[in-house]
C-alpha cells in the first residue's frame, strides 16, 4: 500500500519567489533564488538555475522555508476526540477533557485495536501532519502505539517518537475528581514503562540515515512520581535525547501537585527533581505562574504553546506571554488540528488579543517559533534553517492563491492568511513526500479510509459515547 520512498541520494532544485535565508541573524526574505539540495543536505542558495538536477521543482510564486517542525503532537488520542469535545461536550464537573476523554479513551482505544488497525491511525496521523506542512514531529503517545514508528519509517517524516512513562497509566475523572489509577501490583508503573522505553530505543534511535528516533517522555507532573521523573531525566541525559513532559496544563494538574508536594507549582515540583533543562521540551505551560515562568527562563526551557486546542475548553493559551518572558517558544499543534500555519495564525490573534498589544507575536518571532527555534529545542543547528549544510528539509507554500493576494510583504502574509491550504511542496532528508499539496508516498485516500474505520471503531464503545456525550 505505500509506495517506496524517493531516493535521498538525487539532486533537487526548488525555484522560490520568496526563500527564507537562514544565514540572516532574523528571518529575511530574498527574491528569485534557486534551493539546491544534494542527497540529504542543503547545498546551494543561487540566484543562478543549477546547470543539471534529478528534480526541478519550478513553480512560479512558492515561498521556500526551512522544514516547519511541529514538536508537540498526538495523532491517536486527538484523533479520538475531533469533532467531539467541542462546545463543552466531554467536560464534566470541569475536569479537563485529558482525564476525561483524551487518556481514558486512548486506553480503551488500544485495548481493542489491532495491530494494523493502531498502525492504520498512525498512517493517518502522519499524513495530516506532512499536509500541514510539518517536515519534523515530536509525537508523545501510549506505549501501546509502537506502529506509530513503523508509520514514520514508511512515510518519509523526520520523528521522534515520545512513548509516555507512567506512574498511574489509567488517569480518569470519576465523579468530580480525578483518579490515578495504576495497572501494576505495587501501585506503580514505573518499571515497566521504562523498560518498553528501553526496548522502542533499542529497536528504533536512528533507523533511516538518523531521522527516526526518540524523545523522553514522561507523561505530566500529576501522572508520574518523584522516582520515575528522576530515573528518566537520568536516562535521557546519558543517551542525549530530549525530554518532553506535559506541564501546568489544567488547573486540577496544578492544585494536585501543591497538594501533593509541601505547596510546589508544577514548575517548582520539576525544578526540585532536577528536570527542567536545556534539553526539556514544556508543553502548554498555560497555568504557570509569572514566576514559574521566570524559572523556566532562568532554566533555558523551551515551551510549546498550543493555542488552538485550548480554545476548545475557553481557556487562553498566549504565545505572547511566553514571548514576553523571554522564553524559547515553539507552536505545536497537539493534534487538535494539524494545520502549522493555521495554528501560527492562531497564536498571533490570541496572543494580541489577549495582551492588547499589537506589536508581539509578529510574522518572523512565529516563524522562528517553528524553524530555527526548534533546531535549538533538540540541539541541532541543521534543523530548522536554509543555510548550506542544513538537512534537506523544506516546506514549500503556494502563495499564489487567490485569497493570499495581494500582499506587500510576504512573511505576514504567511502568518495572517495562509493555512495549510497553501502546502504545495514538502521534503524531507532529500525525499520529495509532498507535490502539489497531495501525498505522493502513499494512496491518501486509502491512508485516511482505513485510520478514519479505526477511530470510528472506538467511537462505537460504550464508554466512549458516554464520556463524548457529556456536558
Amino acid at each position: 500500500m505505500i509506495d517506496p520512498l524517493p531516493n535521498r541520494q538525487q539532486t533537487t532544485a526548488v525555484f522560490g519567489s520568496f526563500v527564507l535565508d537562514g544565514r540572516a541573524e532574523v528571518p529575511t526574505v530574498i527574491r528569485d533564488h534557486w534551493v539546491i539540495l544534494e542527497g540529504d543536505k542543503v547545498a546551494a542558495i543561487s540566484p543562478s538555475r543549477p546547470k543539471a538536477a534529478d528534480v526541478v521543482l519550478d513553480k512560479p510564486g512558492r515561498f521556500i522555508l526551512p522544514g516547519l517542525m511541529n514538536l508537540h503532537n498526538h495523532c491517536f488520542s486527538e484523533a479520538i476526540a475531533r469533532s467531539h469535545a467541542e462546545d463543552g461536550n466531554g467536560v464534566t464537573a470541569d475536569q479537563s477533557v485529558v482525564y476525561t476523554v483524551l487518556l481514558p479513551l486512548s486506553k480503551s482505544g488500544l485495548d481493542i485495536l489491532s495491530s494494523q488497525e493502531r498502525l492504520a491511525v498512525a498512517r493517518m496521523g502522519i499524513v495530516q501532519l506532512l499536509l500541514g506542512g510539518a517536515t519534523s514531529v515530536m509525537e508523545p503517545f501510549r506505549n501501546g502505539i509502537p506502529e506509530m514508528f513503523d508509520a514514520a519509517l514508511e512515510l518519509g517524516i523526520r520523528f521522534w517518537g515520545a512513548p509516555y512513562l507512567f506512574s498511574a497509566s489509567d488517569p480518569h475523572a470519576e465523579n468530580g475528581k480525578v483518579v490515578y489509577n495504576t495497572q501494576s501490583s505495587d501501585r506503580s508503573d514505573n518499571a515497566a514503562d521504562l523498560a518498553a522505553w528501553n526496548t522502542l530505543y533499542e529497536t528504533w534511535q536512528g533507523r533511516d540515515n538518523s531521522r527516526i528516533g526518540l524523545a523522553m517522555s514522561p507523561h505530566a507532573t500529576d501522572t508520574c512520581d518523584p522516582d520515575l521523573f528522576r530515573a528518566a531525566t537520568e536516562r535521557a541525559r546519558e543517551l542525549g535525547v530530549p525530554i518532553t513532559t506535559h506541564l501546568a496544563q489544567s488547573a486540577s494538574e496544578v492544585e494536585k501537585i501543591k497538594s501533593r508536594w509541601n505547596g510546589r507549582t508544577p514548575a517548582e515540583y520539576l525544578d526540585w527533581l532536577g528536570v527542567l533543562g536545556p534539553d526539556l521540551l514544556a508543553a502548554h505551560c498555560v497555568f504557570c505562574t509569572d514566576e514559574d515562568l521566570a524559572l523556566l527562563r532562568a532554566r533555558d526551557v523551551t515551551v510549546m504553546s498550543c493555542p488552538r486546542v485550548f480554545t476548545r475548553i475557553a481557556k487562553i493559551a498566549a504565545f505572547g506571554r511566553f514571548e514576553a518572558a523571554g522564553l524559547r517558544t515553539m507552536v505545536g499543534t497537539d493534534g487538535y488540528n494539524m494545520d502549522l500555519l493555521g495554528e501560527l495564525n492562531a497564536a498571533a490573534i490570541i496572543s494580541k488579543t489577549a495582551s492588547g498589544n499589537p506589536k508581539i507575536a509578529t510574522a518572523p518571532v512565529l516563524l522562528q517559533s517553528v524553524t530555527s527555534a526548534g533546531g535549538n529545542a533538540v540541539g541541532r543547528s541543521d534543523l530548522g534553517r536554509l543555510v548550506p549544510g542544513a538537512k534537506a528539509d523544506i516546506t514549500v507554500v503556494d502563495m499564489t492563491h487567490p485569497h493570499l493576494l495581494p500582499y506587500m510583504d510576504p512573511m505576514r502574509a504567511l502568518i495572517t492568511l495562509a493555512n495549510r491550504a497553501q502546502i504545495d511542496s514538502v521534503i524531507v532528508d532529500g525525499r520529495l513526500l509532498v507535490s502539489g499539496g497531495k501525498i505522493c508516498v502513499g494512496d491518501q485516500s486509502r491512508i485516511m479510509a482505513e485510520g478514519c474505520a479505526a477511530i470510528e471503531k472506538i467511537w462505537d464503545l460504550p464508554e466512549a459515547r458516554a464520556a463524548l456525550s457529556k456536558t
